[in-house]
């Protein structure tokens, strides 16, 4: 779980998560919607991996990254725990 706040403590991370909430990119695609560098990218990116919020599929030269819902499903779950009751 740390993993996964690590990454979405990052707003470069959290936007990457947003655009891939719209369909799966290549870093390619990813990198042409930031004004940082490739390498940059490659590093959130690895970043989102590792907390398995992001799976990257290869296809011939290209990796398409795609949103992990299942991660994202099981994060919600842990912080719907938190929400106070009515009284």
């Amino acid at each position: 779980m740390n993993a996964v706040f690590k990454a979405l403590n990052d707003p470069t991370r959290r936007s990457i998560l947003e655009l891939l909430k719209e369909k799966d990119l290549t870093a390619g695609e990813i990198v042409e919607r930031f004004h940082i560098s490739g390498p940059s990218i490659s590093h959130h990116l690895d970043i989102l991996k590792q907390a398995e919020l992001v799976t990257a599929l290869k296809d011939g030269q290209y990796i398409f990254y795609s949103l992990n819902t299942t991660v994202v499903d099981e994060l919600m779950k842990w912080f719907i725990q938190f929400r106070s009751k009515k009284k």
